[in-house]
């Protein structure tokens, strides 16, 4: 039998997840998340293998009136039952995390054969948002500006485009396969 990993059962997985903070969270909730992902990973035998911080990034749709959020890439191996827990944890987080995702990325990884650099597994530290994106963002969320600049109307008759192949500008007449009466 090969030598496993006390911390890791035989037959762990290995998987990827990602979280969505808010924009506006402050550094102190942040580290509550990442205490709490990391502590659910390590009390049901898992193993982090690499945390990455993606930063502000534009959503790609409005979550909660929210169009930014703070990214958190994961690497981790760990038994199957684990990731119900692991999500549990994010969704009790609500007021934190607007998003989250986890996929299995293989199946029955071989744990002795994995290296965990401790540099690797380090949530790095939310950065305040600046002064002035958070007042933008106040007055979007109030709906006191709009979101994007409206679209001028197009004329759909007068683009070139749209008219029918062999039609000229000032034909007038009827298709040739009709008669008039």
């Amino acid at each position: 039998m090969p030598d496993v990993s006390p911390s890791v059962p035989k037959g762990a997985k290995e998987y990827e997840a990602i979280y969505v903070l808010r924009p506006d969270i402050d550094v102190e909730a942040a580290a509550r998340v990442a205490n709490r992902v990391s502590d659910v990973i390590a009390r049901e035998n898992g193993t982090l293998v690499k945390v990455e911080s993606w930063g502000r990034r534009k959503l790609a749709y409005p979550v909660r009136k929210f169009r930014k959020g703070i990214y958190y890439y994961l690497r981790f191996i760990a038994p199957g039952g684990m990731v119900a827990e692991f999500e549990r944890n994010l969704r009790m987080q609500k007021d934190a995390v607007l998003k989250f995702m986890t996929v299995k990325v293989n199946d029955e990884v071989a744990v002795a054969g994995v290296q965990v650099d401790p540099e690797e597994i380090k949530f790095a530290a939310v950065e305040p948002i600046a002064e002035d994106e958070l007042e933008e963002s106040r007055e979007k969320i109030l709906g006191l500006i709009e979101h994007h600049e409206p679209r001028a109307p197009r004329d759909m008759m007068g683009d070139e485009d749209m008219r029918g192949a062999g039609m000229d500008e000032d034909d007038d007449s009827a298709p040739a396969d009709e008669e008039e009466t």
